[in-house]
């Protein structure tokens, strides 16, 4: 659900003060928790290392991520393949395939 128009776009404060005045070259990382500020033209070409819950996860910004939000680009979880035993079984004779068509070609 988007921000009603009258109240414009949420961009933290504290953030717009760290990034006024200063050279994206020379700044650095600029470490953030506000995950719900929105991007400003301002931030483009900075840094940010916004908290994902556990640690700061690096976001460089570009122009065409003005309008979204920090937390998009820094995912807070963390995707682990699904399957299990029988898939790594797959995975396993998919490898010795590709070995044994490597030899094969070599080979010949």
């Amino acid at each position: 659900m988007s921000r009603s128009l009258y109240k414009g776009p949420y961009v933290d404060e504290k953030l717009l003060k760290k990034v006024s005045g200063k050279n994206p070259k020379e700044a650095g990382t600029i470490k953030t928790w506000a995950r719900d500020s929105m991007i400003s033209p301002e931030m483009v070409g900075f840094t940010f290392g916004v908290h994902n819950g556990k640690d700061h996860v690096e976001v460089f910004v570009s122009e065409e991520m003005v309008g979204h939000r920090l937390g998009e680009f820094s995912p807070t979880k963390k995707f682990i393949r699904h399957g299990g035993k029988m898939q790594k079984e797959l995975e396993q004779k998919k490898k010795e395939a590709e070995i044994a068509a490597a030899k094969a070609a070599k080979a010949a």
